[in-house]
């Protein structure tokens, strides 16, 4: 089974390089280095406004007159539209093609995500992603968020340095709402056999340990790999193939369901899963165009390409199917949409209308064999697609970020070679250090409820309520 799975995975990437390894040979110029300035960092809040009085080269106080309404207005907005995206969305979504014994207990996933990531970044997460600290990891100078301030009398407030005209706590507050669907999206790999406890603890240690250091490494720029040159706009890297990886190597050391591959597992009611991915349609535009920092013209143009890679990869996985199943289908078409979101994210900041739609495009089709073809081969039991979706489409989206980056929007030249070694960097540490928290749960507390748990359904035995 392993091997039949390490083949499957290494032939995705085999299939992902050699659609773009023509277009390489073309690319000569390298990227320009990041972390020098904020304006050249490939952050999730990488551009810095026009209208900023100054760049910065750390965070600190500055006088409350210096903060702009209309950024910290849009901010705040597009903070709302990624936590939508979580709760209800990506629970909605989840929620739909799961079972109906086991439909409130992976709505519980997400619920539950939200919970304790928010106390993990406020207490610990943001200080050690968002602080130069070292290459590898952050310090411990905003622990307990010390330093964040207000003082009204004084007429001062802190700001981070790649976000200077908002004020830092709706930077980190919008941050924070990426650190929580993160691993809410792994939930989906290991759905309907999983015990809540163990999930509670694979939620906070992954996001110590995975999720932490790789938004370091990526988004701030001091980060090993934003000096590298390494473009990850809003997140491609840091949230969906960091999530798609991890979510392959839970399905693989939890296990199947029971009755995987010989019994029918339809989705109890695709109207929820419809909703749901409406909902991170709309709240990805906070995701998207929010990473701009500000209300740019960087930001509409992040909402542009969303919206119209999102339609191009809806199309393609929907014509896809059709031609191969004879019908499309509802689930078809919003997997697609979701498919399209993923890829577009890493770009959505440094690409135009020609890159939005070949990147919808590219990842419509390669999602849909990844979520079938690949899935297949592979023979494991990744419940809701986590990684045919989020790993290949995130993988899809970070390559073609080097292709179609344009200096003139983003700053900085893509190169596709750069982009492959974060991809590789980030799939190896994540693939790793998942398997080694999983292993140590599996071996201290267990990873799954027992069989008759399972059959009955997790809503019943492990949360003691069920849906009508």
């Amino acid at each position: 089974m392993k091997i039949r799975v390490l083949s499957s995975f290494l032939l995705s990437l085999t299939f992902i390089f050699s659609m773009f390894s023509s277009t390489c040979s073309a690319q000569t110029e390298s990227p320009v280095l990041a972390g020098a300035t904020a304006t050249s960092a490939p952050a999730s809040t990488s551009a810095i406004p026009e209208a900023a009085p100054s760049a910065m080269n750390k965070s600190g106080m500055i006088a409350a007159d210096k903060i702009s309404a209309g950024d910290t207005a849009w901010m705040m907005t597009s903070t709302a539209l990624v936590l939508l995206m979580t709760i209800p969305g990506l629970a909605l979504f989840y929620t739909g093609m799961v079972r109906k014994k086991n439909a409130l207990g992976t709505m519980a996933h997400s619920l539950a995500t939200t919970c304790i990531v928010t106390v993990l970044w406020v207490v610990l997460g943001y200080s050690l992603v968002f602080t130069a600290g070292s290459p590898f990891l952050g310090s411990m100078d905003r622990f307990m968020l010390h330093g964040v301030s207000f003082l009204k009398e004084a007429g001062q407030l802190s700001v981070h340095q790649l976000a200077p005209t908002i004020p830092e706590s709706v930077f980190l507050m919008f941050q924070m709402t990426f650190a929580i669907i993160t691993p809410a999206l792994i939930t989906g790999a290991f759905a309907e056999r999983m015990k809540f406890s163990a999930l509670l603890l694979f939620i906070t240690l992954w996001s110590l340990l995975v999720y932490v250091p790789v938004a370091h490494w990526v988004w701030e720029p001091a980060g090993w790999l934003a000096a590298r040159g390494v473009l990850d706009f809003a997140g491609g890297t840091v949230v969906h193939i960091n999530a798609g990886v991890s979510g392959l190597v839970a399905a693989l050391i939890v296990g199947p369901r029971l009755g995987f591959g010989k019994e029918p597992m339809p989705p109890h009611n695709l109207l929820l899963t419809a909703i749901g991915a409406s909902l991170l349609w709309v709240g990805w535009f906070g995701f998207n165009a929010g990473s701009a920092g500000a209300a740019d013209g960087r930001a509409g143009l992040a909402m542009l390409v969303t919206q119209v890679a999102t339609a191009m990869s809806a199309l393609a996985w929907m014509f896809v199917e059709w031609l191969r199943r004879g019908k499309p289908s509802v689930l078809g078409i919003v997997s697609g949409a979701v498919a399209g979101l993923v890829a577009i994210t890493p770009a959505s900041g440094f690409v135009d209308l020609t890159g939005a739609l070949v990147i919808g495009a590219v990842a419509g089709v390669a999602c849909y064999w990844g979520s079938t073809s690949l899935k297949s081969m592979g023979g494991y039991d990744d419940s809701l697609d986590v990684f045919g979706v989020h790993a290949i489409g995130g993988i899809v989206g970070a390559l073609l970020t080097g292709v179609f980056a344009l200096k003139s929007i983003g700053g900085v030249d893509g190169s596709l070679a750069t982009q492959a070694f974060g991809v590789i960097v980030t799939v190896i540490y994540s693939g790793a250090v998942t398997a080694i928290i999983l292993w140590l749960l599996k071996v201290s507390i267990g990873l799954r409820v027992n069989k008759e748990e399972e059959r009955e359904g997790l809503d019943l035995e492990l949360h003691g309520e069920h849906i009508l």
